[in-house]
């Protein structure tokens, strides 16, 4: 028997087009975050909140800084669990997979962001650790990348991770396709 739980990484203020690292396309993978979210809540299914720290000084995610908080519009309920991570996988040193499994859980749904980093690092850990993973790519953002003095755009990048994700480590859904229950 399967057991679904959603995992929402990294839906920080800093990452809002007023935040210290704006994302593209972050207002639509807000609400679409939010759509599976709640949607999930009201099949009983579980949500887990991970929020990201950087180190005092980083550019993003300091600690005790408004940046750092979870977006009001995807905050979790008193009831769900948040993490705090310190690495883009949000297995890597913290508690998420023992409490995924203390839930029985066998499935994990993942939005959030960044498509390239946390979502990419978070989802192929889950896979490694035996979940059955879907990833909603319009649930998530990203930004342009740099590599070799060439700029790539913000929606090559998330297609490419993706697509990536698609071939090996998830299934990727868009969020009117994302059913629970």
């Amino acid at each position: 028997m399967t057991k679904t739980a959603v995992i929402v990484v990294d839906l920080q203020k800093d990452y809002l087009t007023s935040g210290r690292f704006a994302l593209e396309g972050i207002d639509q993978a807000i609400a679409n975050a939010g759509t599976v979210i709640a949607a999930a809540r009201a099949a009983g299914v579980a949500v887990f909140n991970i929020r990201h720290e950087n180190p005092v000084g980083a550019p993003f995610f300091e600690p005790e800084t408004d940046g750092a908080r979870i977006i009001p519009a995807v905050a979790p309920a008193d009831d769900e669990t948040v993490i705090t991570k310190n690495f883009p996988n949000s297995f890597r040193e913290t508690g998420l997979n023992e409490a995924l499994d203390a839930e029985g859980i066998t499935d994990v749904v993942i939005v959030g962001a960044m498509s390239h980093m946390c979502i990419d690092a978070t989802a192929r850990a889950a896979a490694d650790h035996g979940y059955a993973v879907t990833v909603v790519a319009d649930a998530c953002a990203t930004r342009d990348a740099e590599f070799d003095g060439r700029v790539v755009p913000a929606a090559d990048v998330h297609a490419s991770f993706m697509s990536a994700l698609a071939f090996a480590y998830a299934e990727v859904k868009k969020t009117a396709d994302v059913r629970f229950g």
